[in-house]
């Protein structure tokens, strides 16, 4: 397994190893220890979500309030879809900022995405199947959106504009200055200094 830091920090991209022969595919595609050494303390599994969707489905920019917000493991168990992080992170170096992975049955990537970042991903096929991992259970009012299609962030989906498909929460959702105005964002400091709680629970357990 390889596993390797995104544009965003706190965002990870995670490549398994395939064994394939006559009968199919083994892989493992999550590691807690392996995990936990990139990020520096483990995830904790606190519920578990699959999502199925139609080629051109948006699903975000979605996050929680931090803490304990979410943090989520995430791959593709069937089709495609080209996932993002976006740094939400009110004074963070790279606030504003995106990177993508593109999770398939390919190659079977995950991406890890630390608690106070953005998620968003799109269906590159018809009945793209996406499972998460999440470190705490769903809290309605603690979470939150960003428009996906507001030009500040950027979002590049690979789909012509008029083919994606959104829900209508995602499409009325602020973009992200107005969500920074009316103070939904996380702070950079706050998400980080929650990171060093998680850490500090590890080394004392």
């Amino acid at each position: 397994m390889q596993i390797r830091e995104l544009k965003i920090p706190d965002s990870y991209e995670i490549t398994p190893r395939q064994f394939g022969d006559d009968r199919g595919v083994f892989l493992e595609w999550y590691k807690a220890d392996a995990l936990e050494a990139a990020v520096g303390h483990p995830l904790s599994l606190a519920q578990g979500n699959t999502s199925v969707s139609k080629r051109g489905v948006v699903r975000g920019i979605h996050f929680a309030d931090v803490p304990p917000s979410q943090a989520k493991y995430v791959t593709a168990t069937h089709g495609a879809v080209l996932d993002f992080v976006i740094d939400i992170r009110v004074g963070s170096p790279t606030f504003g900022q995106w990177d993508s992975v593109l999770l398939d049955d390919v190659d079977r990537r995950a991406i890890y995405i630390a608690e106070g970042l953005g998620h968003c991903f799109v269906a590159l096929s018809d009945d793209a199947t996406v499972s998460y991992l999440v470190s705490a259970p769903f809290d309605a009012p603690r979470e939150h959106g960003i428009d996906p299609l507001d030009p500040e962030v950027g979002l590049e989906f690979g789909i012509d504009r008029e083919q994606l498909i959104l829900s209508p929460k995602d499409l009325e959702a602020p973009g992200l200055s107005a969500a920074a105005e009316a103070g939904l964002l996380p702070s950079f400091d706050a998400a980080r200094a929650y990171y060093e709680e998680l850490n500090h629970r590890q080394e004392g357990r």
